[in-house]
């Protein structure tokens, strides 16, 4: 095994591959774009409250 040193202490490379499953992340425009649209429609309801205050937007 290879001895890796960092800051003056010694440390061993562990070598074992891990049987982890990768995720691939996919962008749907398509969602993205309707949940934007659905967000700035619902807008004009939207109360800022902050410690029990109510702010206008």
């Amino acid at each position: 095994m290879t001895s890796l040193t960092y800051r003056g202490k010694s440390y061993t490379q562990n070598n074992s591959n891990s049987q982890n499953s990768f995720v691939e992340l996919t962008y749907r425009r398509n969602v993205y774009t309707n949940r934007k649209k659905e967000a700035s429609a619902k807008q004009d309801l939207v109360t800022l409250k902050y410690r029990g205050i109510e702010y206008e937007k």
